[in-house]
């Protein structure tokens, strides 16, 4: 959710800002804007809509020519889309880009119009551009050290002070920051992707560290003003890594990477073809000795977490709460020591879940972070963390990091079972198994791509969808769902296939597209049976299971079918054709499918 970029080097800075900025467009954004010193002072330019709409103004208007500046990408809080609500936000003194949300701007607002200041956007983000410019007197690092202190909520910020000419500042708490340091050049940016065209290395900033970026170098500072030493990270994948590589949208690439995806997170867990995740410090002795086990996320990551639910439950009989992060933070939940909180998310920044992990560290119970980014705030500060090795995930919708979550959820589960000793080591051996094999399974569903461009076809003007299933296989239809309808903007649910008699088949009417998803051995007959009440209401029904499986024609229009293993293993190759469906309809209809309206890749507000 918003992107920034600073820079200070010999490069043109407006090119490289905006090169920097398109790598963030993943983040979700609705206007954008850039502030560069010029020989004559800081020079802005900003507009509503996409990089290439400020690039064509750039062009029109005259480019900006200098080598120290800002840049942001916005998705809007507070006031509209507009050009006087893109950053950056000015005072006579002061430039700024800002990520995050200022929960006090209200009251320091009405500070300010008392002093004199006058506000030209709705933003919260303006009022702190203000403050600097009150309290600057000289001493930068001071007067950023007095806002800090002043403002509330969450904030990356982005600084240039009109008369510090060529020197970046920025600061951060709890929204994502990194320094990128090359050569004879320096970075801030909020993501990795955005200087890999120029460095692979950068710093990590913890809350309230200031950095300034002056003469090619990135100097780290305290609040008060001491030097701080910082560790140097070098990302371990490479541009190519984020770029799409000859496929048509990042999403359709990131599909195709999930058997890669799958081996590269699991390989190294699996020691003498058991479970090991003693990695992160998760014994077995630690493990038998959990009570009750929540998993808290938000969307996607949500979805995984119940995937654990039904494995966790099933093979170790622990009892699993599958909690959404904004509800948990606020229901008083009751957390012992003896309780393990699981914590799900992609970019490690999302921040209901990280306010989520704080209140369960201060509950006493112990965390684990299930994470994709290195260093991210939720790996820092969770008691251990289990990295997914997707590597770059850059469209907004998930596909390969919800893969590989819940293949790190089967590793849990796995050991967990044989430490509580509901399964025994052979079991525990032949699960283990079973898993290093699904990504071939998954490359076997790929192949079916043209089959689920061919349903998407015919879901493509349909204005509303139902997934079904049950146990499993209904969590696998949340996800399902969630795909279709950020992507493609079809109105779609999912649904117990139970449930159906109890108000929901009343929405069936002819011609309706049901997706259902029937993976569960055990539970086949039944799921069929609820199907068939679908299908007597008119309803054109897709049907995923095993290939094994005959489906009538009273039952479907048409069959996914999938290469079989254990039950309990199904949803990793079963939702590979929800994925492609939802991917191939949206392309279908025109959309945009890597930046869908209105979403933002990481959510690190509330």
């Amino acid at each position: 959710m918003c992107g920034i970029v600073g820079y200070v080097g010999k490069k043109d800075c407006t090119r490289v800002l905006l090169d920097s900025l398109s790598k963030l467009e993943y983040r979700g954004y609705d206007s954008a804007g850039v502030a560069v010193f010029e020989n004559d002072g800081i020079k802005i330019s900003k507009t509503k809509g996409r990089l290439a709409a400020l690039e064509q103004k750039l062009k029109r208007e005259g480019w900006i020519n200098g080598h120290c500046g800002i840049g942001h990408t916005r998705w809007a809080t507070h006031g509209e889309p507009s050009d006087i609500n893109s950053h950056p936000h000015t005072s006579a003194r002061v430039s700024i880009v800002h990520n995050g949300i200022i929960e006090n701007y209200q009251r320091l607002k009405g500070f300010l119009e008392k002093k004199g200041y006058e506000f030209e956007s709705q933003t919260d983000t303006e009022t702190v551009a203000k403050l600097l410019d009150f309290y600057f007197d000289g001493d930068p690092i001071g007067t950023i050290g007095k806002v800090i202190s002043e403002i509330e909520g969450s904030y990356a910020l982005g600084i240039m002070f009109s008369e510090l000419p060529d020197t970046v500042y920025a600061v951060r708490k709890d929204s994502p920051l990194i320094v990128g340091i090359g050569e004879d050049e320096a970075f801030i940016a909020s993501d990795v992707p955005a200087i890999l065209k120029y460095t692979r290395n950068y710093y990590l900033l913890d809350h309230e560290e200031i950095v300034v970026l002056k003469d090619g170098k990135a100097s780290v500072f305290d609040k008060h003003g001491i030097p701080i030493e910082k560790e140097l990270h070098t990302a371990d994948w490479d541009m190519e890594a984020a770029e799409k590589g000859g496929y048509a949208h990042f999403m359709l690439k990131e599909i195709n990477e999930q058997p890669t995806a799958v081996k590269t997170t699991i390989s190294p867990r699996i020691t003498d073809g058991m479970p090991d995740l003693s990695e992160c410090g998760m014994t077995t002795e630690k493990l038998a000795a959990y009570k009750n086990i929540f998993v808290v996320a938000c969307g996607t990551a949500m979805h995984a977490g119940l995937v654990g639910k039904y494995v966790i439950e099933q093979l170790a009989r622990v009892p699993v709460a599958v909690e959404v992060a904004s509800e948990f933070r606020y229901r008083n939940p009751i957390l012992s020591d003896g309780d393990l909180v699981i914590v799900v998310s992609q970019s490690g920044e999302t921040a209901d879940t990280l306010e989520a992990l704080r209140m369960s560290k201060r509950l006493g119970a112990d965390t684990l972070a299930i994470v994709n980014v290195k260093g991210s705030s939720i790996a820092r500060e969770a008691d251990m963390v289990l990295y997914t090795h997707a590597g770059p995930e850059i469209s907004v919708a998930s596909t390969k990091a919800y893969m590989v979550q819940i293949a790190v959820f089967y590793l849990v589960a796995f050991e967990l079972a044989y430490a509580k000793q509901a399964i025994s080591e052979e079991e525990c051996r032949r699960l283990t198994a079973a898993l290093a094999a699904v990504p071939e399974l998954i490359n076997v569903v790929l192949q079916q791509a043209e089959q689920c461009k061919y349903i998407a076809s015919k879901l493509v003007n349909a204005s509303n969808l139902l997934y079904i299933g049950r146990g499993l296989d209904y969590a696998l239809s949340m996800e399902g769902s969630l795909k279709l309808k950020e992507i493609s903007y079809i109105h779609s649910e999912s649904y117990a296939a139970g449930e159906l008699k109890h108000g929901t088949i009343s929405l069936v009417t002819g011609s309706m597209p049901v997706i259902a998803v029937a993976t569960q051995r055990e539970l086949f007959d039944k799921t069929v049976s609820n199907v068939k009440e679908v299908k007597a209401r008119g309803a054109k029904v897709i049907f995923v299971t095993h290939a094994y499986k005959t489906v009538e024609s009273d039952v479907a229009d048409f069959k996914i079918a999938l290469p079989t293993t254990d039950d309990i293993l199904m949803p990793i190759p079963a939702v590979v054709p929800l994925q492609l469906i939802a991917y191939y309809t949206s392309v279908l209809r025109g959309n945009d499918v890597d930046k869908p309206r209105n979403l933002a890749k990481s959510v690190t507000v509330e």
